[in-house]
């Protein structure tokens, strides 16, 4: 069963130790896709150097919205610089959140417009955390033309029709699997088949059964199998159709 982890982390330091390993458990599984996720600008160095060493590893870079004071003239024209290799598919992640509030509100909106411009000039999707801010990333992201993922999406059934007519994908990740994620499984059932994009946001976000430990790619298998028995299709349907949104929106070869 051929799948794409479209959200993954495994630059981080939590994978120091058997990253290697990590990566080869994840092709014999069947990952045939991951899009590793820049944060800021040395995290989207890693994410570009990862995708340099394996075939089936693609980048993207961007400075998330914790990290928004940080995103300078100069840090921009360096995601720039990287958003130019050929192994990198979309600017992210990007974004607003509220939640955590590590960088001030209007540093926030500020490099989150920042980069959606970025994306405009190099014509690459964007990837977007939303946390706590649904309805300003919504209000930003209506006055820009792209495309994109709404990553580990957490905006409910009462926007997701706003968020579909603007033509974006969404990005179900670990909780999905939780007991009490029953909101989330109604997303998961009501998205269009064209539009679902399944994701680890690994080392975060572990999906049952492995919930309170480390995530890493191979756990894509288990929100696959959430996403299906949510829906009623088969796990094979949910591989095939998120496979393909995942090349479609990213731009890469087709993978199976």
């Amino acid at each position: 069963m051929d799948l794409i982890d479209s959200h993954a982390h495994v630059d981080f330091p939590q994978f120091d130790d058997d990253r290697h390993a990590v990566i080869e458990r994840a092709q014999a599984m069947g990952l045939v896709g991951l899009v590793n996720v820049g944060t800021n600008v040395q995290s989207s160095r890693a994410s570009v150097g990862l995708a340099e060493r394996h075939d089936f590893i693609y980048a993207t870079v961007g400075i998330h919205p914790h990290e928004a004071e940080t995103a300078t003239g100069e840090a921009l024209d360096g995601l720039r610089a990287l958003a130019r290799h050929p192994k990198a598919v979309a600017i992210g992640e990007i974004g607003l959140d509220y939640y955590r509030d590590y960088a001030p509100r209007a540093a926030q909106r500020r490099a989150f417009q920042d980069q959606l411009a970025l994306a405009s000039d190099l014509d690459l999707p964007v990837v977007i955390h939303s946390r706590d801010a649904h309805d300003d990333v919504l209000t930003i992201l209506s006055n820009w033309e792209g495309t994109g993922v709404l990553h580990t999406y957490a905006g409910g059934t009462e926007r997701l029709d706003r968020v579909l007519a603007m033509g974006f994908c969404i990005g179900i990740s670990g909780p999905v699997t939780y007991a009490k994620a029953e909101q989330l499984r109604r997303v998961a059932r009501d998205v269009p088949l064209d539009r679902l994009l399944i994701e680890t946001d690994c080392p975060y976000l572990t999906p049952e059964p492995h919930r309170g430990k480390r995530n890493e790619p191979t756990y894509v298998r288990f929100v696959a199998q959430a996403v299906a028995k949510a829906r009623g299709d088969s796990v094979q349907q949910i591989a095939r159709a998120t496979t393909e949104n995942a090349r479609r929106l990213f731009g890469f070869p087709r993978l199976y």
